[in-house]
């Protein structure tokens, strides 16, 4: 990380901790440039998150970060997978946390949601003076909605969590304006204690190529998609859409880079759909080839389903497509279309042959699609990446831990 040098030792002798349910570091990208931005000015950072494919090492240190992973027996799908998934995340926070603490103290524990149960461990340490940092990357009532489509006992549960956590917290870190304003008036937290830093993709990672044409499969044209699969994303929606360009022209290609808990029932649905040729799936691979793949693509997509819970959430693929130049098919959601602006074409929401209308526009206009990918990086060079958003982290920091 390039901070300016006053900054480069602002929070030295500060511990903090930061504490990931869902995901490992440092593959969850945002989480892992927070705590490298922090670390590069000068805090000691540690980190507890779960053991996933590719990153098993109980213990790791990366760039002078601290990483404890804990199992994680189940990545749950429904009721009982929930609840063990969680229980256990639970149990092995609180345990490492105490081990970390007792190692060195920390004064701060950041907790980034899905779910909204750390605070359960934050709340022990708060007597020794620890403040609670709540960084929100997911509305977990809306996700219920959207995972379940409708509302009931567990979300109601959701609620209260969101509740609770709100009222732990000492601060909270907002990744857009929507999420802002759910903290404020849904969190009751003053809006002072509140502070937006969105997932700015950094463009040290981010960098342009001309890829490879390996991805192609011998084929004209390929939509790239990189993100989570699971039943909010779209990706159904993604293959219809794919159905029928296939049927106009046989000249395409779609790459979808990602894991999640829909992966294998979204490739059974391919081969059901008679797609298999024209549709690879990469799974959750390296930073190296995912860059590769996305600089190969001609257009990449975003078929996040018109829910609530997409509608006010910033997805960090549209600013890892417009890193690289990419023009943008997505539907018409509140902040897809803060983020992407004129780098995107937007279908009406749950209108899939409009979907696959303006991937086709795009595919056929290369002028069209050199002028939205310049207009992306511009808007994310000039405003967006993680360059100008971890000036406010540090800001942001510097109140929690009443340096300024």
């Amino acid at each position: 990380m390039n901070q300016v040098n006053s900054d480069n030792f602002v929070f030295k002798g500060r511990h903090i901790l930061i504490i990931v349910e869902n995901l490992p570091l440092p593959f969850d990208r945002r989480v892992w440039q927070e705590a490298s931005t922090l670390k590069s000015c000068g805090a000691e950072v540690s980190v507890i998150c779960p053991r996933m494919k590719g990153y098993t090492k109980k213990f790791e240190e990366i760039n002078g970060i601290k990483i404890y992973r804990h199992p994680l027996p189940t990545e749950g799908k429904a009721g009982l997978g929930y609840l063990i998934e969680y229980t256990t995340a639970v149990f092995w926070e609180f345990v490492l946390s105490w081990k970390i603490f007792i190692k060195k103290r920390f004064q701060v524990i950041q907790g980034c949601n899905p779910p909204d149960l750390i605070f359960l461990t934050a709340l022990f340490f708060k007597p020794f003076g620890v403040k609670y940092v709540f960084d929100h990357h997911d509305i977990n009532p809306e996700l219920y909605i959207a995972k379940f489509g409708k509302k009931g006992f567990f979300y109601r549960m959701m609620v209260m969590l969101e509740r609770l956590t709100f009222a732990t917290a000492n601060y909270s870190i907002a990744t857009n304006g929507s999420y802002k304003e759910i903290a404020v008036k849904r969190g009751k937290m003053k809006p002072e204690k509140v502070t937006i830093v969105r997932s700015g993709p950094s463009l040290e990672r981010l960098k342009i190529t001309g890829g490879h044409k390996k991805y192609r499969k011998g084929r004209k044209y390929l939509v790239g998609y990189v993100g989570v699969i699971g039943e909010q994303e779209g990706l159904d929606l993604l293959l219809r859409a794919a159905g029928m360009l296939i049927e106009r022209t046989p000249d395409i290609q779609f790459a979808i880079v990602g894991g999640g808990t829909d992966l294998e029932k979204i490739r059974q649905l391919s081969v059901s759909m008679g797609l298999q040729e024209h549709v690879d799936f990469y799974g959750r691979v390296s930073d190296e080839i995912l860059v590769e793949v996305l600089n190969t693509a001609d257009v990449c997509v975003n078929p996040d389903k018109p829910t609530e819970m997409n509608n006010l959430s910033t997805m960090n693929k549209i600013m890892e497509y417009m890193a690289l130049k990419k023009p943008i098919v997505q539907f018409d959601l509140k902040e897809g279309r803060f983020s992407a602006q004129e780098a995107s074409l937007y279908a009406e929401n749950n209108n899939v042959r409009d979907f696959a209308d303006k991937i086709m526009w795009l595919l056929e206009n290369e002028d069209e699609r050199k002028k939205m990918g310049d207009f992306a990086y511009n808007r994310v060079r000039n405003e967006l990446s993680w360059e100008h958003e971890s000036k406010k982290l540090i800001g942001f920091y510097k109140k929690v831990l009443k340096m300024e």
